[in-house]
């Protein structure tokens, strides 16, 4: 079979092709997540994530979606994504994410934390000794102006981990106090930040102390 000009460029403008122009552009990294999803009649549903760039994403889902349909999804440690559908498999599809540039480096940063958590939690640890401080309690400053209480449970010269009831998302900016951090895990207390700066062990006992 023969295909004219006109036929290819039918092909390389269809989702399918974009895909895979996507999967060429942006490494997919396997990460299994469960989460939840919004359809365009704003009916949410149960999913898995399995796969996830700065650029699109596949997920496993209990019903069937259309092509070039709009979703709206979330996943523990990543927050909210959203897209359109380009591609579907059996049991899920896959989005083409629309995202700001921001977006997508705060993305990129979840994903390698969450690729890597195990390797940089054990190097943090081996790189600067964690102390145990009093019953600090502290104020957290989310990116959206929200303020929360929190108990400091340990810091180290370049992080703490945090007591609190809120969860900010993996890659997130907010302020411990006066400190600028950046949210790089959750426990079943709270979170882990890292220092966007590193701080001299006095200033912090005198703070923390």
């Amino acid at each position: 079979m023969s295909f004219t000009p006109a036929h290819l460029a039918r092909r390389a403008s269809g989702p399918q092709f974009k895909v895979m122009a996507d999967r060429r552009r942006h490494k997919r990294f396997p990460l299994a997540l469960l989460g939840r999803f919004m359809r365009s009649s704003k009916h949410e549903y149960p999913c898995k994530l399995n796969d996830i760039s700065v650029g699109g994403a596949a997920m496993m889902s209990p019903v069937v979606v259309n092509v070039g349909e709009r979703i709206v999804a979330y996943f523990d440690h990543i927050g909210g994504i959203e897209g359109h559908v380009v591609r579907l498999f059996e049991g899920g599809f896959a989005l083409r994410l629309i995202a700001t540039q921001h977006k997508r480096e705060k993305l990129a940063a979840q994903i390698t934390w969450l690729l890597n958590k195990d390797e940089l939690a054990i190097a943090e640890e081996r790189r600067h000794e964690r102390m145990t401080v009093p019953d600090r309690r502290s104020i957290l400053r989310l990116a959206d102006g929200t303020e929360a209480d929190c108990r400091v449970q340990n810091v180290s010269l370049s992080g703490a981990s945090v007591a609190t009831g809120v969860r900010p998302p993996i890659g997130a900016e907010i302020m411990l106090g006066r400190l600028k951090c950046l949210v790089v895990r959750h426990h079943d207390q709270g979170i882990g930040v890292q220092f966007l700066d590193i701080q001299e062990p006095e200033a912090l006992r005198k703070y923390f102390g």
